[in-house]
């Protein structure tokens, strides 16, 4: 991976894959790329929450252009296939080459391209002395994927360039220009365990093997979600098997569609095999209901210990019927651009913690009042249950400027480069523009980078080619600025 070319982004992004930098553990991360900048003898600042900024001056002739600010962030989702040993917080990122060496990948875990290649680039045009470029401001934000936290701490007056261009897209040939605002929703179940029934046992229910993916990015491509399939078996477990919930599990990040997901039930012992036989009905159904989007899904089912308690039968019922209505997935699109999704809800996770139960959800619009609206309905269908409802991590939309000039500019840059014409998208996801641009009002700000597949999963993967393309594009653009 070292030797792909342009080689300082590859000989950085290597550096980055030797760092565990999951969100939330960023002080590492944090000292080495700030070290890097005093390495380089530029300007460096740490802010208080761990962003880093670092200042490279502008080259002769360039001195008095608007400046232009490098953004991307530090850390990366930390997912992995279940039968993967692996510690984010210990080990480095297993990154190589595959075979048909158009690709790099990791081996059974996120790569973290997202966004350590917009990192690495950052890092780079700031190491190569030849660029071309304005007064160069190149930021660097923590903590982006679990509520970009980073952006959220920026305080204004830090940052003095015009142009922001964030490194932090997954299309190349796209410019980005606006995202969805979001918020979390948490609703919590409270309840006092009972006995297990005489002649009961227990059978743990496991959904996996669906491909998940980034909830914002992928929400529109129907893929399965492990929480709703488990609850749909659950709920009919419950109808037609007289099984009982002792506890659910599913998902493991608030931004990542759910690929996994589980449940321990109790049910009469005489009906064990036609238990079996009903779970194995389920996977079948599943697998024709997702035939063509899903291609690994699988419901397993085993016994395990019996435990002595199991959640009340009213809890488990409303917390069933809640489950099911809970929204997932796309909710609306934009009505003058039907193949952009606008409004949607991502059932990120079932946690079963002592005598709780606790669901976390992530809505995302492009509208506010829409993103309101389906707060509502998600809050509707929990509190109706009984369950306690709290919203957090509010963020804003990045609104569309179709007359900026740095839009103008990256148009005519790409057109000049590559004989073609760039998408000007706006993006479901969340990008940390909008945020930034609250404290910088005015700013004008694009997003754009290479092509990466299947972020926020184990299948993460980044187009060798693209990473070259995006290269010579942001140095065209820098000298063009």
């Amino acid at each position: 991976m070292k030797n792909l070319q342009p080689q300082g982004v590859w000989n950085n992004f290597y550096s980055l894959t030797q760092i565990p930098r999951p969100s939330g553990k960023k002080k590492e991360i944090s000292d080495f790329v700030a070290s890097f900048g005093r390495s380089l003898g530029l300007e460096t600042v740490v802010d208080e929450i761990g962003n880093v900024i670092i200042r490279k001056p502008a080259s002769p002739g360039y001195e008095n252009h608007p400046g232009v600010i490098l953004q991307g962030h530090l850390d990366m989702v930390p997912q992995k296939n279940s039968d993967k040993v692996f510690d984010f917080e210990k080990d480095p990122i297993r990154a190589y080459v595959e075979d048909n060496k158009e690709w790099v990948t990791a081996d059974g875990t996120t790569l973290g391209a997202d966004n350590g290649i917009g990192v690495a680039t950052a890092m780079a045009i700031l190491a190569d002395k030849s660029v071309v470029h304005p007064p160069l401001e190149a930021l660097f934000t923590v903590d982006e994927e679990t509520g970009m936290y980073g952006a959220f701490d920026l305080k204004g007056g830090l940052l003095h360039g015009k142009y922001l261009l964030n490194l932090d897209s997954e299309e190349e040939g796209a410019l980005y220009i606006g995202c969805a605002g979001g918020v979390d929703t948490t609703a919590t179940f409270d309840f006092e365990p009972v006995p297990v029934e005489d002649g009961d046992i227990a059978m743990v229910i496991k959904v996996f093997g669906c491909k998940g993916g980034h909830s914002g990015c992928d929400i529109h491509m129907q893929r399965a979600s492990a929480n709703k399939l488990l609850v749909r078996v659950l709920k009919d477990a419950i109808t037609d098997c007289e099984a009982r919930l002792v506890s659910i599990e599913g998902g493991s990040l608030r931004n990542a569609i759910a690929r996994e997901a589980s449940a321990v039930v109790t049910i009469p012992a005489e009906g064990k095999d036609d238990f079996v036989e009903f779970i194995a009905d389920c996977e079948d159904l599943f697998i024709r209901e997702y035939d063509g989007v899903e291609d690994n899904i699988h419901v397993e089912v085993s016994e395990v210990a019996c435990p002595a308690t199991e959640m009340p039968e009213d809890v488990q019922d409303f917390l069933i019927h809640a489950l099911t209505l809970c929204p997932h997935g796309v909710y609306r699109v934009i009505p003058e651009a039907p193949d952009i999704v606008e409004t949607s809800n991502n059932l990120s996770m079932i946690k079963t913690e002592g005598n709780q139960v606790i669901i976390y959800c992530l809505t995302r619009s492009s509208v506010e009042s829409r993103k309101e609206e389906l707060q509502s309905v998600i809050q509707s269908a929990f509190s109706l249950a009984g369950a306690k409802v709290e919203f957090s991590g509010s963020y804003p939309g990045w609104k569309p400027n179709m007359k900026s000039r740095i839009l103008e500019v990256m148009q005519q840059v790409y057109k000049q480069e590559f004989n073609q014409t760039p998408k000007v998208i706006i993006i479901h996801a969340g990008l940390e523009c909008g945020i930034i641009g609250r404290n910088y009002p005015g700013m004008e700000m694009i997003s754009f980078g290479p092509t990466i597949e299947h972020p926020h999963s184990p299948d993460e993967r980044v187009n060798i080619a693209t990473v070259q393309k995006m290269y010579h594009y942001l140095l065209a653009t820098l000298k063009a600025l």
